[in-house]
């Protein structure tokens, strides 16, 4: 079955299943860093996580940004410097990683 253009259902089964191996092998190799909620993209070509991050513990980003090889981190602050966004983003094992996380300013974490 084609899902649209030359791509079939079998190619997007096959890069899912790649971005699966791939976590397994981040998972297996880092179990001393903080759990992280991950997704995998339906067309299977990209592994993403988030992390919520507390003011003054961006380490949790840093220690998995480069634990995951991942370039250098992009940041964008929020217009009222409550919050703050990092991302960082690279390739592994032929599967585009990339990491995201909300930075709060304040211990209010968003209230």
């Amino acid at each position: 079955m084609v899902t649209g253009g030359w791509i079939t259902v079998a190619d997007r089964v096959r890069w899912q299943q790649k971005a699966v191996a791939e976590l397994d092998v981040i998972l297996a190799a880092h179990p001393d860093l903080p759990v992280l909620a991950w997704t995998i993209a339906a067309s299977g070509a990209a592994l993403s996580a988030r992390v919520v991050v507390p003011a003054g513990q961006r380490e949790v980003f840093a220690g998995w940004r480069l634990a995951l090889g991942l370039g250098q981190a992009a940041e964008t602050r929020s217009a009222h410097g409550s919050a703050g966004w990092l991302h960082a983003r690279g390739v592994r094992g032929g599967v585009t990683v990339s990491l995201a996380a909300t930075v709060f300013a304040s211990d209010e974490e968003g209230r």
